[in-house]
């Protein structure tokens, strides 16, 4: 069972680590699974990622006071508009599926919304 652990600890990884560089792409969501998966498998990889330089102060910062940034933010639900705006008018997806999906989207951009931008002071 750790062996799937750390493979999907590494999938998420890397899907976190392309979205570093890839716009549109989130990276926090993706690092925060990799964390996760790693804790099951891999103290030293946990460790690793929560301690790295570039990835871990996101991580700290969510895991110590639930905070997403504004700019993680503003990201998050304009890639989650655009998706459902082409899902919505250029997809051939039955009515019943645009409206989970919107349902689906609306929630999670409720809860990033509702999450502080900044550690408190």
């Amino acid at each position: 069972m750790k062996s799937l652990y750390f493979l999907l600890g590494c999938f998420f990884f890397g899907l976190g680590a392309i979205g570093a560089v890839v716009p549109g792409l989130p990276t926090t969501p993706f690092m925060l699974l990799a964390l996760w998966a790693f804790s099951k498998s891999s103290q030293r990889l946990h460790d690793w990622l929560y301690a790295h330089p570039l990835f871990g102060p996101p991580l700290q910062q969510w895991r110590s006071h639930r905070v997403i940034s504004a700019e993680a933010k503003l990201l998050a639900v304009a890639t989650m508009v655009a998706s459902f705006i082409y899902l919505a008018f250029f997809t051939a997806v039955s009515i019943w599926v645009k409206v989970f999906i919107g349902l689906v989207m609306l929630y999670g951009a409720a809860f990033i919304l509702s999450k502080p931008f900044r550690v408190p002071e």
